[in-house]
């Protein structure tokens, strides 16, 4: 197999960075993004004053709180950190075309092809982090390695601010052997809970116990096997290869009322339209998700004909809601899967200016949105729901979600 060179880039603490470059006073403080501590939800991000004290990304509010009571504590502006990510990753695309953006402060980039004509990879990393600094005044951790995987984990190394390298499979299984198996791609909490009750905690130990991870996990210890071995085939995929997007909602206070549900999944389907419309995509499968008050979980999905607007994803989900068990429910989210790439013509609104020159509809909310917000602009049922949510709870349904993968 080629060699590859792939950097994998992550902003250091995006969100509340995003915050303090708006807010320079709020520099040098703890900060944790997310819910507030009265209400129920997790820490987006926290700053790295904020880690000091053991506050991390997904903790309960409360148990933030309690190790932190002193910060500050402040909702997402979701807005802020899209157009932040868009700047950042005009920067990266100078680079190649070949980018996997994984959220909204993470992606992967495929140089192989076109470091030459920048000086190498290294010099490409040294440039974005000089870069991405100088020209938005963030900071950012660059990873450079010969897989996905290895980058990764050189950017976790280079945490905060800085640049590593991993070039070859005999660095990384120096790097990584006696940590943990979770420093493996794709080993989670229960994976690891079976591996750890059958005495294999570290990848020293996945290599000495290779016939025993495969037989515990089957296809999936395959898997971890070849990578502990350093051996990662994926390959940065493009948006249109992406597979899914999604966005969900936890409610401060269990719901029963399925008309204040439809509210929310109707601003949850504005908000994925936008960010498919924005990179060209429509989707195939429309999935609910519901999680109840008991937490027990279930997801209902249609699949058929590509949607990408609003109206038809928001249809969609309404009628899969009204097939489930009507119980308390604490969480609804939306996703979408078979993403694409699809040319539609658009119906033309108004002349844009001289001549036969028309601005397609989508084209115009698309840039009125991007403009002024996904608040501003608004079907009138789009504008109720959004005023039946506040009213009733003070619920919002953020203009950006927190999931790390598309």
């Amino acid at each position: 197999m080629a060699t590859r060179s792939i950097i994998h880039v992550d902003m250091d603490a995006f969100f509340a960075a995003v915050e303090i470059l708006h807010d320079p006073s709020l520099a040098g403080k703890p900060l944790i993004i997310g819910a507030l501590p009265h209400e129920r939800g997790v820490v987006a991000t926290c700053s790295y004053e904020a880690r000091v004290f053991g506050v991390r990304s997904a903790m309960n509010i409360k148990e933030a709180y309690r190790l932190c009571p002193h910060g500050i504590y402040m909702h997402p502006n979701g807005g802020r950190y899209v157009e932040a990510s868009r700047q950042i990753h005009k920067i990266w695309d100078d680079y190649t075309d070949l980018a996997e953006y994984v959220s909204l402060d993470e992606g992967y980039l495929d140089v192989t092809h076109s470091a030459h004509l920048f000086g190498g990879t290294s010099k490409i990393g040294h440039e974005i982090k000089e870069r991405t600094l100088d020209e938005i005044g963030l900071s950012c951790s660059v990873g450079i390695g010969y897989s996905m995987m290895s980058a990764k984990i050189a950017s976790e190394e280079g945490k905060p601010g800085g640049i590593f390298e991993i070039a070859d499979a005999e660095a990384l299984q120096r790097l990584i052997i006696d940590r943990n198996v979770r420093v493996i791609y794709g080993v989670g909490a229960k994976s690891a809970e079976v591996l750890a009750k059958n005495g294999i905690q570290t990848v020293r130990d996945i290599l000495a116990n290779v016939d025993k991870v495969r037989d515990l996990l089957g296809k999936h210890g395959h898997d971890i096997v070849r990578l502990s071995n350093g051996e990662d085939v994926r390959r940065v995929a493009t948006p249109s290869k992406s597979k899914s997007i999604g966005k969900e909602h936890t409610f401060q206070k269990d719901v029963t009322d399925f008309e204040y549900l439809r509210d929310s999944l109707r601003l949850m389907a504005k908000r994925l339209s936008f960010k498919i419309c924005m990179g060209g995509l429509s989707a195939k499968t429309v999935t609910l998700k519901v999680t109840y008050g008991n937490m027990k979980q279930i997801t209902r999905s249609k699949t058929g004909s590509h949607v990408s607007s609003t109206r038809e994803i928001f249809e969609i989900v309404s009628a899969l809601l009204d097939k489930v068990e009507r119980r308390p429910v604490r969480l609804v989210g939306i996703s979408l899967g078979g993403l694409m790439n699809e040319s539609v013509e658009q119906i033309s609104l108004f002349d844009a200016g001289a001549g036969d020159q028309k601005l397609p509809l989508q084209e115009l909310l698309l840039e009125l949105h991007y403009r002024y917000g996904l608040d501003k602009i608004g079907t009138a049922q789009e504008m109720l729901a959004r005023e039946n949510l506040r009213e009733h709870s003070g619920d919002e349904i953020e203009e950006d979600g927190f999931n790390k993968r598309m």
